[in-house]
């Protein structure tokens, strides 16, 4: 078991590194002194994008490539994005989606509008929110991981999409100007910061008066075994780092947001969770750990919106 980083630097790189690893999996490109996660029979990039295109999301954080071939997809990743919405961007896009829910569909976004994404990865959700706002609106990604950067601008490349800039930086210290965007979205980020509190403060700084915060997140509801909470393997698949409900909702009012929506959209149960990568953490619980931790897991889409200037 590989213990979280105490130093919120090192967390920062420790996650960056699994996430670039999934990303030059999908380009191609052997990550050095990274261990595959499929096995040395696995397939070639072109191969993987031949097989099964309309079921390509990966584990979060776990496999880029395995789930795809052999149609046994992670719980939290699987069946996000309908065959519509994958079959109008890059494969790549689908192949490195690492999220736990579909925020594009869920955020309500009207043509014109300026989007930004949160921890945009290979991009699938920054091109189908530049399709959905249409060529008077505008998409940014933001992401801290280059091979992610890399892999979402050869997306947009291939997609043909224009109204989309892909940024770096993180989610802590977004790279924007006050009041500039209309719509914030993530898709299974915000819970892998070690300063979530400053991730939604700064939410709220881009934000225009009236702006939303609409991102798909892993949320817990009740308190976390320690054992799950030091795992680093389950903080970077979406697990340690699950915000509880309720504090969820506390740090989003003390960063300035008002009408705050958790709406379930996944339930997990001890065995979705172990198969996260986090098995052997799984079975170190005592019986009543396990109980506890049993479908208090869940996927959630969190509403959230910046008041008008005549609210404040």
């Amino acid at each position: 078991m590989n213990t979280i980083p105490q130093n919120d630097e090192q967390l920062r790189q420790e996650v960056s590194a699994k996430y670039a690893r999934a990303a030059l999996q999908v380009l191609g490109t052997p990550a050095e002194h990274a261990p595959s996660c499929c096995g040395p029979d696995c397939c070639e990039p072109s191969e993987k994008i031949a097989i099964q295109p309309v079921q390509t999301s990966s584990s979060c954080c776990v496999s880029t490539c395995c789930s795809s071939i052999t149609d046994q997809g992670d719980p939290i990743t699987t069946d996000l994005y309908t065959q519509m919405e994958l079959g109008g961007i890059p494969i790549a896009a689908a192949l490195a989606s690492l999220g736990c829910g579909n925020p594009t569909a869920l955020a309500e976004l009207k043509p014109g509008e300026t989007i930004l994404d949160l921890g945009s990865g290979g991009g699938i959700d920054v091109l189908l929110s530049a399709r959905r706002v249409g060529p008077t609106g505008f998409a940014y990604g933001l992401d801290m991981t280059d091979p992610m950067l890399e892999l979402a601008k050869h997306n947009q490349k291939d997609a043909g999409i224009e109204n989309v800039q892909f940024l770096k930086g993180i989610i802590e210290a977004i790279p924007l100007p006050d009041n500039s965007v209309n719509v914030i979205i993530s898709n299974c980020v915000i819970n892998l910061s070690a300063d979530k509190r400053q991730v939604l403060r700064e939410a709220h700084r881009v934000l225009t008066p009236g702006g939303r915060f609409a991102v798909s997140d892993i949320v817990v509801q009740g308190d976390l075994p320690p054992a799950i909470r030091r795992d680093m393997e389950s903080w970077a698949g979406c697990m340690a780092g699950a915000l509880e409900e309720d504090t969820y909702r506390s740090l989003l009012q003390a960063a300035g947001f008002i009408d705050i929506e958790v709406e379930v959209t996944r339930r997990y149960s001890l065995a979705d969770i172990a198969s996260n990568g986090i098995n052997a953490t799984i079975a170190s619980l005592s019986p009543e750990e396990r109980t506890s931790v049993d479908g208090r897991f869940i996927s959630a889409f969190i509403r959230a919106r910046k008041p008008e200037e005549q609210e404040v």
